[in-house]
């Protein structure tokens, strides 16, 4: 069968690429064309039709700026689609984009899936409405979405579990990092905006402690220049490219910029604390949209429900409050203690591995 696979950024590269992996073992004759990164590259054994570096762009006032090229790359994709003629469009995340092709997929006739569903219990729940009607199976991944989904009628809904099991269960990731310093990671995030407002923060924060040895998670697709702009010469910061997890199986403590990398930290039962700074005005729209019930940012709170690790978010993400936050994730053993004992207790909560393989299997059981 052939299939359309669309994710926009590093996150829906890794679980895309593990999808595609799946339905190839289940489809032995699958055939890709796809948007995304090198590792769903590395898969299909071709280049993306439009690849990663080039899509993400996160915010209302980013999405603003580029609104040209977003609009490009939508009637791009629909032509593409068109002429491909595929079994079925797959979106993975990346929703203000992939729920706009696959209206579009579905009105045109194709078989449309999206896989893991965007925050609909936090914001945009008007968004179900067009979803019944555009979306013939959509994939979700966190426990407590069964619960909304339930009440709210999605009979196309199904729960999967989440993908980043799949990522790192079968992987023995050794400490490639060692040394006479015990390592904090320092993940910035894997958007450019995310980055230069992350990481100078991050490295004052490292300059201020030469007891230990930082180094960043780097994306190599970000490039090494805007990397090197951000960090003054001498820094006691040191920058590896696309090996994350070898990094947090090293890590004593990690400094996450929040998003998928919160839950990633995480299961590898590294003490973190979460940092995130965006354009004021859109957190401004974000915090006048975003339901009232919601009071978390980062995965790890959200799937445990509590405040397992701490978020500094905005004003609060500042020299004197990142200092407080890291001696209690490295000097405080009984605050370690305690974050060891919520990250058991949150990894019950997810459904185990396999969350690729289902989802595989959901899709081919939509096709046939």
């Amino acid at each position: 069968m052939k299939y359309y696979v669309i994710a926009g950024e590093a996150s829906g590269d890794l679980h895309g690429a593990n999808l595609m992996r799946a339905l190839k073992e289940q489809d032995p004759a699958a055939e890709f064309r796809f948007w995304g990164g090198d590792g769903m590259a590395a898969v299909a054994g071709a280049a993306p039709v439009r690849h990663i570096r080039d899509l993400a762009i996160m915010g209302f006032v980013e999405v603003a700026v580029h609104l040209r090229t977003v609009l490009g790359n939508i009637a791009f994709c629909k032509r593409d689609i068109a002429a491909y003629r595929p079994d079925v469009v797959v979106g993975i995340d990346y929703p203000g984009f992939n729920l706009k092709i696959e209206r579009w997929a579905k009105e045109q006739g194709f078989r449309t899936a999206h896989y893991i569903s965007p925050n609909l219990w936090a914001w945009k729940k008007g968004r179900l409405k067009g979803m019944r009607r555009s979306l013939d199976l959509l994939c979700y991944i966190l426990p407590f979405e069964q619960r909304f989904f339930a009440e709210n009628n999605m009979p196309q809904a199904k729960y999967v579990g989440h993908p980043l099991l799949d990522a790192v269960k079968d992987k023995l990731f050794e400490p490639a990092f060692q040394g006479s310093r015990q390592v904090v990671a320092l993940l910035p995030g894997s958007r450019r905006q995310e980055l230069k407002r992350s990481l100078p923060l991050m490295v004052q924060l490292a300059d201020r402690h030469p007891e230990y040895r930082f180094i960043v998670a780097g994306m190599s697709l970000l490039g090494d220049k805007l990397y090197r702009s951000l960090i003054p010469e001498g820094s006691n910061v040191e920058v590896v490219y696309d090996q994350t997890y070898p990094l947090l199986a090293s890590a004593y403590a990690a400094v996450v910029c929040s998003g998928t990398a919160t839950l990633e930290t995480a299961l590898f039962n590294v003490p973190q604390v979460v940092c995130y700074r965006a354009n004021p005005l859109s957190i401004a729209i974000a915090k006048s949209i975003v339901s009232r019930r919601i009071r978390y940012i980062s995965l790890v709170n959200l799937i445990a429900d509590s405040t397992v690790v701490t978020e500094l978010i905005q004003d609060d993400f500042n020299p004197a409050r990142l200092e407080r936050e890291f001696q209690l994730i490295t000097a405080d053993d009984a605050n370690r203690d305690r974050m060891f004992a919520q990250y058991a207790d949150m990894r019950k909560l997810l459904s185990g591995s396999g969350a690729s393989q289902r989802t595989a299997q959901a899709i081919i059981d939509l096709v046939k």
